[in-house]
Order: structure tokens, then C-alpha cells, then sequence
């Protein structure tokens, strides 16, 4: 799964929000209510990420759960 390429986009999109935000992934961890183990994961691609972890996610960037998905431009913006 790691080579999956949507998964890569997925990581790299909840990476650059996370640090957007300064946060350490077991800062967002915590934030999030999942293990520190999980988003660096998440973040390298290896996990294929449930629902509820993306909007567990979500809350923990202070985002949208839609602002993860990538969407090519790689935006990311404040709230």
C-alpha cells in the first residue's frame, strides 16, 4: 500500500497542513485523539485512513475534512 499513489497525495496533504500549523505529529496526534505512530503513517502513505480519522484529522488541523482530499493545487489555507 505504501506505492499507492492516492494514499501518498492523502499524507502529503495532511503533512503540509500540519506544518502549516507547527505542530509535530505527536502534537497533532494528541490533538486528533490517535496514536503518533498512526499519522506518521498516515503521512508516509502506509495507512488507508478511515472516515472517522480523517475528520478526527481534520479537527485536530482546525480544517475541513474536504481540505485533505487533494485537489492538485496543493493549497493550504488559514481558517
Amino acid at each position: 500500500m505504501a506505492n499507492d499513489p492516492d494514499l501518498l497525495a492523502f499524507g502529503a496533504c495532511v503533512r503540509r497542513w500540519r506544518l502549516e500549523r507547527a505542530l509535530s505529529q505527536e502534537e497533532l496526534a494528541e490533538r486528533a485523539g490517535l496514536h503518533r505512530n498512526y499519522v506518521g503513517g498516515i503521512e508516509r502513505g502506509e495507512r488507508n485512513v478511515g472516515v472517522k480519522a480523517v475528520f478526527a484529522l481534520a479537527r485536530g488541523l482546525d480544517c475541513q475534512a474536504r481540505d485533505l482530499l487533494p485537489d492538485g493545487s496543493g493549497a493550504v489555507t488559514s481558517r
